[in-house]
């Protein structure tokens, strides 16, 4: 099972300081970049690392592309529409290794809209931290469309384009701390 043998059974918390959530998308001729400030989740690896899951909450009101007006504009109707849908939530389904490569499986859920997603997930290693806790590494990268979540607010261009893309890059960067080992039920993140 190769990436997957590390990692204790137990309850891992993410921990924020060490985490990043991100995202990309095409946007005229470059990219845009930024992430989200806030949230909260943990993983629950299994004995058997297939059975391991994963949840994650998100505020959308802590977006930030280092652009203020730009964050306030993500923020609004047009886009996330933050007063009515504060929350982005994730939840896996199932875990699959496939030699070094590891898919998890989840569900999405931005502005009530559900999808399935897969994350190709990268296990970076398991090992103690200065405070006594033991911490693990992970890295995972998707991609969706932001149209079948109700997310389709652009700006018509000449020619058929678009200012914005609709495919959006997540990624994330994760560590999380030990909290419990063995067996352990997930929890509401």
């Amino acid at each position: 099972m190769s990436q997957l043998d590390g990692p204790t059974a137990g309850t891992w918390v993410i921990d924020p300081t060490h985490t990043e959530i991100g995202f990309s998308v095409r946007h005229l001729m470059s990219k845009v970049r930024g992430k989200f400030e806030q949230f909260e989740g943990q993983l629950v690896i299994a004995e058997n690392p297939l059975e391991s899951r994963a949840t994650a909450t998100v505020q959308l009101s802590s977006i930030t592309t280092s652009n203020p007006q730009r964050d306030d504009h993500l923020r609004s109707s047009d886009f996330f529409d933050v007063e009515a849908n504060p929350v982005m939530m994730f939840e896996t389904t199932g875990v699959a290794v496939n030699g070094d490569r590891i898919t998890a499986t989840g569900e999405l859920t931005i502005k009530g809209v559900t999808k399935p997603i897969e994350l190709e997930v990268d296990y970076l290693g398991t090992g103690g931290d200065p405070w006594g806790g033991t911490r693990v590494g992970l890295e995972a990268a998707t991609t969706i469309s932001r149209r079948e979540y109700g997310i389709d607010f652009n700006i018509p261009l000449e020619g058929d384009k678009v200012m914005i893309g609709d495919k959006i890059t997540v990624t994330l960067n994760v560590e999380a701390v030990l909290q419990s080992q063995g067996a352990s039920n997930l929890t509401s993140a």
